[in-house]
């Protein structure tokens, strides 16, 4: 038997399907003594506000799916859109800036028979929006409590000038290598100008608008959510409010750092945030390994579990 006929002989799609469940098994395995802390930590906790925060979590996924159908013309089928989200969510912890939920969100809406081109619009859409309802949401917490968590203690201010030099750098790089490679640059302007397309095409569709814009609003504010939840499980001396915009202005400095579901670059910039709100350290760091348990571990199995069975029954 031939090396060729003896791979085409291998179940390979049923290989396929253990793989998010080994990079689960090796990811939970290199963090394990943070779960444990994590763990500890919570033990002393209000179940009743921890509960919420896991209801809270779930709910997560509705916005999500509105902001998902919001961005296509085609009207999407409700339980697998829903099922492929829960499989993005834990495709996206595996892999940086997002590239594995998009991933999984390809593959579904490509299944759904929307061409690759008007497909990657869509992503680039939600990627732009969802952003845009963060901002959005900070800019009028903001503008209600300006006494709130000052963003300058964000950074530490020995870091403030080196964060502000790498993100520049990393636009100025990204400008260069658009510049300098004409089928880069000419791919770049055939998307551009088909996402712009299928966007006004969106915007004629008061459905789509709404689905598109709430979803957009209502993520980040259902996130923040979950952190007040946490937070007042451990008694937090921080008003509502300071941990929300902690919440919503952590995630957008942590984005300067692309590390798979924001692993680490999050906790950083949170824990910081939630200080300058006026947490304890310690309760801060509880708030922070509790937060990150119940939005990042907890839907880590179930979603590599839906996201084998959605490969196994090829909806991706």
């Amino acid at each position: 038997m031939t090396l060729p006929s003896a791979l085409r002989r291998l179940p390979l799609r049923q290989l396929v399907c253990l793989v998010p469940l080994l990079l689960v098994a090796v990811w939970v395995a290199g963090n394990w003594p943070v779960i444990l802390s994590g763990i500890d930590e919570l033990r002393r906790t209000d179940r009743n506000w921890l509960l919420a925060a896991v209801l809270v979590t779930g709910a997560c996924w509705i916005p999500v799916c509105l902001l998902r159908q919001g961005t296509v013309m085609e009207r999407l089928p409700a339980g697998r859109l829903l099922a492929s989200q829960i499989a993005a969510g834990s495709a996206n912890h595996l892999l940086p800036a997002g590239l594995g939920a998009h991933a999984v969100t390809l593959r579904f809406l490509k299944g759904c028979g929307i061409p690759t081109a008007r497909a990657c619009a869509a992503l680039a859409l939600y990627s732009l929006a969802q952003p845009i309802g963060r901002y959005a949401l900070l800019l009028t917490l903001m503008a209600a409590h300006p006494q709130a968590v000052p963003l300058r203690a964000l950074l530490p201010a020995g870091h403030r000038v080196p964060a502000l030099l790498l993100l520049a750098a990393g636009i100025t790089l990204a400008a260069l290598v658009l510049w300098s490679a004409r089928p880069l640059r000419r791919f770049a302007g055939d998307f551009l100008r088909t996402a712009l397309t299928d966007a006004r095409a969106l915007h004629t569709r008061p459905a789509r608008v709404i689905a598109l814009w709430t979803g957009a609003l209502a993520f980040p504010a259902l996130q923040a959510g979950v952190m007040v939840t946490v937070a007042r499980a451990l008694q937090m001396p921080v008003p509502t409010a300071d941990i929300m915009i902690a919440y919503l202005a952590a995630g957008i400095v942590a984005g300067i750092v692309p590390t798979p579901g924001g692993i680490g670059s999050v906790e950083a910039a949170l824990f910081i945030a939630l200080v300058g709100a006026g947490s304890p350290a310690a309760v801060a760091t509880a708030a922070v390994l509790g937060f990150r348990l119940v939005t990042v571990w907890l839907p880590l199995l179930p979603g590599a579990l839906v996201l084998a069975v959605l490969v196994r029954r090829r909806v991706l």
